[in-house]
């Protein structure tokens, strides 16, 4: 579904925020993307995504390659950066009927799903407000609901658990989890390592730009735990 190869981004200034990422993402898997602030995490995603500029490397979306055919790897794509940018002059509704117009979601489709979701997340009865009167979570389950919606091929999450009450999380996982029963695929970045753990099929640690570990979750952990394993990765690197 995603094959990214070496990849590598160098910002003005000289300053390699990736170097060499050889990675993929299957159908039907869930993929965790590891790795302290500034590891390269965001860069990668925005990347994949369409939305950031490289010269290294190829990146395709389920044969689409996103430098020279972005608009189709963009259809079947959903990106949910860690702070999305909402069009706050607009109620939740028109806001997730707009997304829907751009994806030619039909009417009778769209409803249905945004009474799945929006429902599930229970923000229906906010829908008719303002999004600027939203809290940060409720924007949270709003941005989700406008990703799920489109029910992508492949979902792209930056940090999708931040700001997110225990009961959201658990249906997020759930929806996560039908979606990629569904051949479609999930590759996101998060900081909360127990839930990689529980929640994803591989893993890949990224260090300083570099990818240093990468498989599937049971064999990285092992006898221990995700976040030991990452902690030992982080010492062998700074030894």
């Amino acid at each position: 579904m995603l094959q990214i190869e070496h990849f590598s981004k160098t910002y003005p200034g000289g300053k390699k925020a990736v170097d060499d990422l050889t990675l993929a993402v299957n159908a039907g898997e869930i993929v965790g993307f590891i790795g302290h602030n500034g590891a390269g995490k965001t860069t990668t995603l925005r990347a994949v995504a369409g939305i950031l500029a490289y010269d290294q490397g190829t990146i395709t979306i389920d044969g689409h390659d996103v430098r020279t055919d972005g608009v189709n790897a963009k259809k079947v794509t959903a990106f949910l950066p860690d702070n999305p940018d909402l069009y706050e002059f607009m109620n939740g509704i028109d806001y997730l009927n707009f997304i829907a117009d751009i994806y030619g979601i039909p009417a009778q489709t769209r409803r249905q799903r945004i009474e799945t979701y929006a429902g599930a997340f229970e923000i229906v009865g906010a829908l008719g407000s303002p999004v600027s009167s939203y809290s940060h979570g409720m924007k949270q389950k709003l941005a989700l609901t406008s990703a799920l919606i489109r029910q992508p091929r492949l979902l792209i999450l930056d940090e999708p658990f931040v700001g997110l009450d225990p009961k959201a999380s658990h249906l997020l996982k759930g929806f996560l989890a039908e979606l990629c029963g569904a051949g479609g695929a999930v590759f996101f970045s998060t900081h909360v390592l127990e839930v990689a753990e529980k929640l994803c099929h591989r893993v890949a640690i990224l260090k300083g730009g570099r990818l240093v570990c990468e498989g599937p979750t049971a064999e990285i952990v092992g006898s221990s735990t995700l976040e030991e394993v990452f902690l030992r990765q982080e010492g062998e690197e700074d030894a």
